[in-house]
């Protein structure tokens, strides 16, 4: 078990300074942060650090600059956005290629006060690992909490590379609040599960999923198949999918998961295609033996939506990982919503459901459910990456539990 920043003492935070990676990648429309989750998850530790008295500095990506200055994905009205939701300054250091100027700031805060420093991937040696970018990070702190579950499978300079800097200069590196809520959630429910145990995995890859469909179907007492996946799947049994989007080079694959998987894998048994995935246009229910050459499969259809939600209303844990279809698009989203809505009812009578982020986090919060689930994700890579048994290296870098 990693260490918590709740097994910190309190007494010893005071005055000494704290550097947070955090995981502000948030989507922005100019000035404006759109959606302000991954935010508001992270108030718990930052607030916690301020109260017992410690400097605060804040480290985050935003977007995919390349190491590059990128002034439309500066941290800036991450910064503002913050001070509102923290009801506290917090100083923003724009500075992040000039370490002069950058320490300097650093050096002027005082006990309680907190600053966000410029986004981490403007600088090159991010992606890259670097250890000297890693090692002035880790200069300006007397302890690494990491809360950035979201970025937790990249070896970057200020995930595992700062752990790893802050522990040589002997320090500590430990876990944020957000990132142990994060594990203890993912972990219970594939530790220790109550059952029956669903799994629900959409989105429209088997590749990029293979890892997670094949620990699954090890643990689950049953795995509900829907998105584009799905039509890779129907390929498998022979179907026509018309022109849907499907991985050829995945078809065999899918297959031996059909064999490997038995009953406990459940495919759709209708769909909602279209010849155009657009706003307004036409789209009917069709079975899945019924696809047209020229259909595009877009949705889970009726059928297969009432299917999935009894399996999810005799589940006792549910985690729910990808879109069942085009959900962007009004027309094409009734499957996903209804997946959503299956999923809160069963937390209201007791499951434990547990949405991986990312498309499925933002079904939840479409859905107007995201309070009713018992916990929603803020790393959809992370969480693939963990439900698969990958490496975690922002997450295995960090000090053991005494």
């Amino acid at each position: 078990m990693k260490k918590n920043i709740d097994q910190v003492d309190p007494a010893w935070l005071h005055g000494r300074t704290a550097v947070v990676r955090s995981d502000f990648n948030v989507p922005l429309d100019g000035d404006r942060v759109v959606d302000d989750h991954r935010l508001t998850e992270s108030l718990p530790t930052i607030e916690l650090l301020v109260d017992a008295g410690a400097k605060v500095v804040l480290l985050s990506h935003l977007g995919r600059p390349d190491g590059k200055a990128v002034p439309e994905l500066s941290l800036a009205p991450v910064a503002k956005r913050l001070s509102e939701l923290l009801k506290r300054s917090v100083r923003f250091i724009p500075e992040q290629d000039d370490t002069d100027a950058v320490a300097a700031q650093v050096a002027e805060l005082q006990p309680g006060e907190v600053a966000l420093l410029q986004n981490t991937r403007f600088l090159p040696g991010e992606t890259g690992n670097d250890p000297k970018l890693a090692a002035f990070w880790a200069s300006l702190g007397d302890i690494f909490v990491n809360d950035a579950f979201g970025v937790a499978h990249r070896a970057h300079a200020s995930t595992s590379g700062l752990a790893e800097a802050m522990i040589a200069k002997g320090g500590e590196a430990v876990a944020g609040l957000l990132m142990a809520k994060e594990l203890e959630y993912l972990e219970e429910a594939l530790r220790d599960p109550e059952r029956p145990f669903t799994g629900i995995l959409g989105g429209a890859k088997i590749s990029g999923k293979i890892g997670v469909i094949s620990a699954l179907l090890g643990r689950v007492d049953r795995l509900l198949i829907g998105g584009a996946m799905a039509n890779t799947f129907f390929r498998a049994l022979g179907l026509d999918t018309g022109s849907s989007l499907v991985e050829e080079d995945s078809i065999d694959l899918a297959a031996s998961l059909i064999e490997q998987g038995g009953d406990r894998l459940l495919l759709p048994v209708d769909c909602v295609v279209t010849h155009e995935i657009a706003e307004g246009s036409d789209a009917r229910t069709v079975s899945r033996t019924d696809v047209s050459d020229d259909d595009k499969i877009v949705d889970i259809g009726p059928e297969t939506r009432t299917l999935f939600a009894k399996e999810i209303a005799r589940s006792e844990t549910i985690l729910w990982n990808g879109p069942m279809g085009v959900f962007e698009i009004d027309s094409f989203a009734e499957g996903t919503i209804a997946i959503a809505h299956a999923v809160a009812d069963a937390c209201d009578g007791g499951a434990l459901g547990v949405i991986g982020g990312g498309d499925s986090g933002a079904a939840v919060d479409r859905a107007g459910v995201g309070d009713r689930v018992s916990h929603v994700s803020t790393g959809g890579g992370a969480s693939i990456k963990l439900l698969a048994g990958a490496e975690m290296p922002g997450l295995e870098s960090l000090t053991e539990e005494a």
